[in-house]
Parts: C-alpha cells; structure tokens; sequence
C-alpha cells in the first residue's frame, strides 16, 4: 500500500514484523484449526500477500491472543523473505497509548503475530499436520511470542524511524528482483476451502 510518510504524525507508530514462518510446522495448534499444528506453504503465502495488505492489527489486554473487535494498527507492507512472512505498518499511538506503553515497555524479543485467516484450504484434513496450500488473510494480532502457534515470530515499534520501502530492500536483498508476479496479479482463489478463522 502507497501511505505517504507525514513526519511527526501523531497517530502513526511504525511498527515491522514477521507474522509467521513458512514451510515449516507451527509450534502450537493455531486457534480455529482443531488440534493440528499447521504448515503455510510459502506459495500459499505469497498468493495471498494482496489479501493482507489493509489488514488491521488486533490485541487483547493480556496480549494472549486474539480480539477482531480490538483494532489498533494497519499492515501496509508485507513480503514472504526466506522463510519469513514479514509485515510493516503502523500503529494507531495516540489512540492507543496503552498499547505503545506496553510495547516499549517489553523485554527485547518477547513480543511476537499472529495471523488470522479464512477460506483456508488443507491439503488433506486427516493428515497430523495440516498443509495450508491457499488461503485469504483477514487480519493479524500482536501477542506475546510465548502465546503465538509459531515461535519464530516478532514484533516491534520503530519510533523516529522512516520504514518505507523496507520490506522491498529486504526481498531484494534476498535476491528477489521485486515482488512475486502472483502478488502482482491479486489473488485469485478458485476453489473454497476449510472455512474458518484461524489465529
């Protein structure tokens, strides 16, 4: 998303991410998945880039999880860089000051994401581990890492920080030559899947 930079801007909190690992098993069963730890494929992921472009960013006060109803950012950069489903945004600092304080206020490291998604499709729904081969984002949460379905995921504030155009160095940086063409294309989802909310 083209969000023009407004220095000072009161309201606007940079923030950068990585909101899940792809490829690999989750850690932990996600919310909304049954008991099965999950694999987003990194294809899947990079599909579905366009989908969390827009997406708000959620809490709960004890940042254990998941609340739709609780809005306190935007993701306005997202990219699959490696392994790494990194996002940048920002957060909504003068209205939620509460959330800057415990941000800043945190142990280096011990905050991580979230994702939330539907029209998820498994690859095969008896399987220990479900494989997440297409799916459409719907949002994200900031959470402690401890409570997130994948350790490898992170969080934090880049106050006095111009991050625009990061994540694009990034994938350039990992030798990509700009996005992926499926993210230039959109989305295009030709089948329903699993129908549910997953955290």
């Amino acid at each position: 998303m083209r969000v023009p930079e407004v220095a000072g801007h009161p309201n606007r909190i940079a923030f950068e991410g990585v909101l899940t690992t792809v490829d690999e098993p989750s850690t932990r069963a996600p919310s909304g998945a049954k008991g099965h730890r999950v694999v987003l494929t990194s294809q899947a992921a990079k599909e579905a880039l366009p989908s969390l472009l827009g997406m708000a960013i959620g809490f709960t006060p004890e940042y254990d999880g998941h609340d739709v109803r609780r809005k306190c950012g935007l993701i306005t950069e997202a990219d699959v860089v490696g392994r790494e489903l990194r996002v940048a945004g920002y957060v909504y600092g003068r209205d939620f000051p509460e959330v800057i304080k415990q941000l800043e206020l945190s142990a280096v490291g011990s905050m991580g994401m979230s994702y939330e998604l539907a029209e998820a499709h498994v690859e095969d729904l008896l399987a220990d581990v479900w494989t997440v081969t297409r799916a459409m984002f719907t949002g994200a949460a900031v959470l402690l890492r401890d409570k997130a379905a994948y350790g490898g995921t992170s969080f934090r504030l880049l106050r006095n920080r111009c991050r625009t155009g990061s994540l694009a160095a990034a994938y350039e940086s990992a030798g990509g030559d700009g996005l992926p063409a499926g993210v230039r294309e959109g989305l295009s989802l030709g089948q329903r899947g699993y129908g549910a909310l997953w955290s």
